[in-house]
């Protein structure tokens, strides 16, 4: 029940900022009924129907060839939602400027708008004067027709009549459209420029918001495509013994490999983690969205992984989505160590790996994170790494005296300003900092999930560089 109860919300948030950008991108810019009206409605029918079925379709057993053909319509429309709908909120600030501005040009482009102090008393006397008094020319059809039709008593027509009141005042009324004794009527005075303005706001407004958030897209999409940037920073670890200064672990998060992001992307990750020549690679889940029957060959470039103590591998929350344990035999096979909760010791410190916590949500009950098994029992006296997908477990690893947690999850919000509603959820969103006696570092991680895109979180793999106090 809750489950729907937030899914009519979310459907009916989504509906409500469509409707938004198809008034003020379509209806405020076109003409009722004409090819752009028509075109961008059915744009702004289809493409949101597009961002549904994509995020639906890998739950609901879609082929994959589906799923693919789906998935870069569907998330980039999702990505550009968002920044149309940012740019024209800051339009709805620009709209009344544009038309003060544009206002006080025709104000100042119409005739006797440059005169000032008597002149400008005078002009305007004179055009109070000219409104007042009647043309020559509806005098002198006045003064024609009162001697041609003597005026008689009321009603009579004859001489001892009261003048008509069109007479008296000196003016012939015409019909609208309709000629006059002497040609036709005046020309109506021409339409006020209000609706003209309107729409060249309109058109502007939506324009500059259309290519900003187009270009923003565009810019972020290249940013994943090209690969994650290598980031490099050292840790003091309490307990690391004097032989193990400068020990580099490569941490790589969040690749997710699957219908948008496949082979290519994962060969370019490993490629850039091997230039590093690290002297362990730590894969912090999320590395997967979808069946290995469908990504197992998009996944094959992680058995090129080199260092000089392995890889090791802990689960996300999207392997559990997915089908955890087929991937943990997957990565296996590939040479690639699963850590499920449990430890192993290193040279100088001991590297642990616990479960997901979306484990237990999944329906998998007493596969999620159990740091008894995997710190209970080793030596308290050596140095200590946890791998962990989820940063919100931090505080289980102060109460077990973990030196070092390498998390991921977050992608440091991938969206600006998507890396406030994180915060909201997460204790860490990006970087290095401390709780207690235990460090936590969280990588942005090296792909994206959903829109191929990253806007204010550039996309990381980070070389942790491990320093001894003693050194």
């Amino acid at each position: 029940m809750t489950f729907l109860l937030v899914l009519l919300v979310i459907l009916g948030l989504l509906g409500g900022v469509h409707w938004y950008l198809w008034r003020r991108i379509v209806r405020d810019t076109t003409v009722p009924g004409g090819a752009g009206r028509r075109i961008g409605t059915a744009a702004a029918v289809l493409l949101p129907l597009t961002t549904f079925a994509a995020l639906v379709s890998g739950r609901a057993g879609a082929p994959f060839a589906v799923e693919q053909a789906l998935a870069w319509p569907g998330y980039l429309w999702l990505a550009a939602v968002l920044y149309l709908t940012l740019a024209l909120l800051v339009g709805e600030a620009v709209r009344p400027l544009l038309h003060r501005l544009l206002r006080s040009r025709e104000d100042a482009a119409r005739p006797g708008a440059g005169t000032s102090g008597p002149a400008a008393g005078a002009a305007a006397g004179a055009a109070v004067g000219a409104a007042s008094e009647p043309p020559p020319e509806a005098v002198s059809v006045a003064a024609r027709a009162g001697a041609a039709e003597p005026v008689g008593p009321a009603g009579s027509g004859g001489p001892a009549g009261p003048a008509p009141r069109a007479a008296r005042s000196g003016v012939v009324p015409a019909a609208e459209g309709r000629p006059g004794p002497e040609g036709p009527a005046a020309p109506a005075p021409p339409a006020p420029h209000a609706p003209s303005r309107r729409l060249f706001v309109a058109r502007t407004v939506a324009a500059a918001a259309s290519a900003a958030a187009l270009g923003t897209v565009g810019y972020g999409t290249l940013d994943v495509l090209n690969g994650p940037s290598v980031k490099r920073i050292t840790v003091p670890l309490a307990k690391l013994p004097r032989s193990a200064h400068g020990y580099r672990i490569a941490v790589v998060s969040d690749i997710h490999i699957g219908p948008v992001l496949g082979r290519a992307h994962t060969r370019r990750i490993v490629e850039a983690i091997n230039r590093t020549r690290p002297d362990l690679v730590a894969v912090v889940g999320d590395l997967v969205d979808g069946d290995v029957a469908d990504l197992g060959r998009a996944a094959e470039p992680l058995a090129g992984l080199r260092s000089r103590d392995g890889s090791f591998f802990v689960t996300g929350n999207h392997e559990y989505f997915s089908g955890a344990a087929q991937w943990v035999d997957f990565v296996r096979d590939l040479g690639v160590h699963p850590l499920e909760n449990a430890r192993v010791e290193l040279p100088g410190f001991d590297l642990a790996g616990v479960n997901d916590p979306a484990a237990e949500r999944e329906g998998t009950a007493g596969e999620g994170p159990d740091f008894g098994r995997a710190l209970g029992d080793r030596d308290p006296a050596r140095a200590s790494v946890l791998l962990a997908h989820q940063p919100v477990v931090i505080h289980e690893a102060v109460e077990h005296g973990v030196g070092l947690q390498l998390s991921g999850h977050t992608h440091g919000g991938q969206l600006w300003p998507g890396e406030y509603l994180a915060a909201l959820a997460n204790p860490t969103v990006a970087g290095l900092e401390r709780y207690g006696d235990t460090q936590l570092y969280v990588t942005r991680g090296a792909g994206a999930w959903g829109p191929p895109v990253r806007v204010g979180a550039e996309s990381d793999i980070t070389v942790v560089t491990l320093a001894s106090p003693a050194a």
